[in-house]
């Protein structure tokens, strides 16, 4: 017995997104909207600024819309319309060059009608629509001219059917008399069901019998007469605008022309039916638009209405990605028709951003206020905390390895348990505990420990530590509009998130305080320091800044403080009793008084204090000088890109 061979063919997978597709990676978009929301976009705003730019290896909307208006510009770039008029002159020209060559070879012809043929040919008039309607009486002598001229009658009716319905041209080449009778029992059929239908008089049962009868015309197949109109209206309403697009000329020969479609003058009119019933029920199709063409390549009436359909698909498109209009999604890009209008892989791309909005917001890292504004949860926070941290990490590993040493023998006695590396630990390893942890994952893996075991970071654990001393850090971030103005309000929110996530993931026995100064003082937590919009307000309130850092050491007596100052400008502003902010420029004394006395209670607290001067003022340099020595502090002038691990530095230095 012969054995039988299988074969099986692939393909490009194309029934919607690819099944084997890794999920979406989150951490760009994240950091990207993390960013804009930190220079002072709201989430939604940030969210559609990372789906307009795209990402590294991902187009965003705008370069999506470029290539869409790319492709429209080639279309009326390379394309001209008035080649049916040029097709419908070059059979004239045939048909009467076979005439008169008739005309020469037949000698058995009578002079006298050869004579009053050539005069008939000699007075044609010299438009070309003008001739044909001339020639629709006249008797051909020549059996080719006759097929040429009868040729133009039939070029002219399936274009003017071409354009309502798609592919009528090619269908109905070489079409038999009974193929056209069809065809106006059909429109004849079509008419009175759309009359029907804008009288409210129809039922679906007019519809499936129409469909039953000339359902061949439609490959469209719509499954209601909704959908049939619908996809009809735009075809017509696109040949209108072709027509609107040609010269006066030349829809003025079109017009004389199209009475010897198929040499039936009841095609036209009940195309014009046709065209009044659907302009009746879809009345907000473009009907009067038109476009300027300017190509070499010329196309037919249908062709024609086929480019402008395209074009209104891409019209359509760029204003869905464009996402311009009240309530837009992209949900609503047609991705079917962006991949037939420019290419299987900006739809590819479409769907991704449209996976990564949705897994944006079903993630959890977005969360809708009490007011219905979006906002980053807690989660979203953190996961920005952690990435900026590690962004600082690699800044703080180039400082010749100093953090390492100021922080040994820091830790704390073992407790005799142990918890997975963070990045950060300076405990010693749990050896036992690291190397099981390897093994165990060597043999899930399908490997052989006997074989030896590779260690990962992910198998590292370290001991347990009990804190000898905790610290209660305040750091005060200055939020006047200068550090905006400057460039220095998102490496001041950096900073803090990134101190904010070191503290709570690994140094979880300290406190933290965030505090801003603007006009005024305020406590704020990650979340609002996240979000936190720059404002046009005059005043550097370092004095109530101050006082609230004193107030939260109180709170923490047992704690060793730390306080950190950021800041770009000198004290304007000093909290006065009543709660009012007094503000002067350039700064006054007593302003300038009450914040070193502020500082000094600070100081009797035991903090150390360091201030993080930025901008080179050279009022501010000697201001924090001078409040530096009062409390034996240290002032240090990092770049704005530089301000985070400069912070972290300070803090990891100044923690008992």
């Amino acid at each position: 017995m012969a054995a039988h061979r299988h074969y099986s063919r692939y393909g490009r997978y194309s029934g919607g997104p690819d099944p084997l597709a890794p999920p979406v990676d989150l951490t760009e978009a994240l950091d990207a909207v993390g960013r804009d929301v930190m220079e002072g976009y709201s989430p939604r705003e940030a969210l559609r600024e990372f789906l307009r730019r795209g990402g590294r290896n991902q187009r965003g909307l705008d370069e999506l819309a470029g290539r869409v208006n790319q492709r429209r510009r080639e279309l009326l770039k390379h394309h001209r319309l008035g080649a049916t008029l040029e097709e419908v002159k070059g059979l004239l020209d045939q048909a009467l060059r076979l005439e008169r060559e008739e005309f020469l070879r037949d000698a058995r012809m009578d002079p006298m009608d050869r004579q009053f043929r050539e005069m008939r040919l000699d007075d044609l008039p010299s438009s070309t629509a003008a001739a044909v309607s001339e020639l629709a009486d006249y008797d051909w002598a020549s059996q080719g001219a006759r097929e040429a001229y009868e040729q133009i009658k039939d070029l002219l009716g399936r274009e003017m059917l071409d354009q309502r319905f798609a592919g009528m041209k090619e269908a109905l080449e070489n079409a038999t008399d009974e193929d056209r009778e069809r065809i106006g029992e059909m429109l004849g059929d079509l008419n009175d069901l759309l009359a029907k239908h804008a009288r409210g008089e129809d039922t679906d049962e007019d519809f499936r019998e129409f469909m039953d009868q000339h359902g061949e015309f439609f490959p469209e197949n719509p499954e209601s007469v909704e959908e049939l109109i619908d996809a009809m209206a735009q075809r017509a309403a696109a040949a209108q605008r072709m027509m609107n697009s040609m010269t006066p000329e030349q829809r003025q020969e079109l017009m004389q022309l199209s009475s010897q479609a198929f040499g039936s003058p009841e095609l036209m009119a009940q195309l014009g039916q046709l065209d009044a019933n659907l302009q009746a029920l879809r009345p907000g199709e473009d009907w009067s638009g038109s476009e300027r063409f300017g190509g070499q390549e010329g196309v037919g009436l249908g062709d024609g209405t086929g480019l402008l359909q395209d074009i209104a698909d891409l019209d359509a498109l760029a204003d869905q990605l464009g996402q311009n209009y009240q309530g837009a999604g992209l949900d609503d890009i047609d991705l079917e028709a962006l991949a037939r209008q420019v290419g299987d892989d900006a739809a590819v791309d479409a769907r991704t951003l449209a996976e990564l909005e949705k897994a944006l917001r079903e993630s959890g890292l977005l969360e809708r206020a009490s007011d219905g504004s979006l906002r980053l949860s807690p989660k979203a926070i953190r996961r920005l905390g952690k990435t900026l941290l590690q962004d600082l990490a690699r800044q703080l590993n180039g400082r010749a390895g100093a953090r390492e040493t100021r922080l040994a023998g820091a830790a704390g006695e073992p407790t005799g348990s142990s918890r997975a590396w963070q990045f950060g630990d300076v405990e010693p390893w749990d050896v036992t505990r690291t190397i099981t942890n390897a093994v165990q994952r060597t043999v899930a893996e399908g490997g052989s420990a006997g074989h030896g075991v590779r260690l990962t970071v992910d198998d590292v654990e370290v001991q347990e530590t009990e804190a000898r001393t905790q610290a209660a850090v305040a750091l005060l971030v200055d939020t006047s509009f200068s550090m905006a103005a400057q460039g220095r309000w998102l490496p001041m929110k950096r900073t803090a998130l990134a101190l904010h996530h070191l503290v709570s993931t690994r140094f979880r026995g300290d406190a933290l305080e965030l505090i801003t100064f603007g006009r005024w003082a305020h406590s704020m937590a990650a979340e609002e320091l996240t979000a936190l919009p720059p404002v046009h307000e005059q005043g550097t309130n370092l004095h109530h800044g101050l006082l609230l850092a004193s107030r939260f050491f109180r709170k923490h007596p047992s704690m060793e403080p730390v306080l950190l100052v950021v800041t770009d400008g000198e004290p304007t502003a000093h909290l006065m009793p009543d709660g009012e902010a007094y503000f002067d420029w350039p700064p006054a004394q007593h302003t300038l008084e009450l914040t070193v006395a502020e500082l000094e209670k600070a100081a009797r607290f035991g903090a150390h204090a360091t201030f993080f001067r930025l901008g080179d003022d050279p009022g501010l340099e000697r201001f924090l000088a001078a409040m530096a020595r009062r409390v034996d502090g240290r002032v240090v002038a990092p770049e704005p890109d530089d301000l985070g691990s400069a912070v972290l530095d300070e803090y990891l230095s100044a923690r008992p």
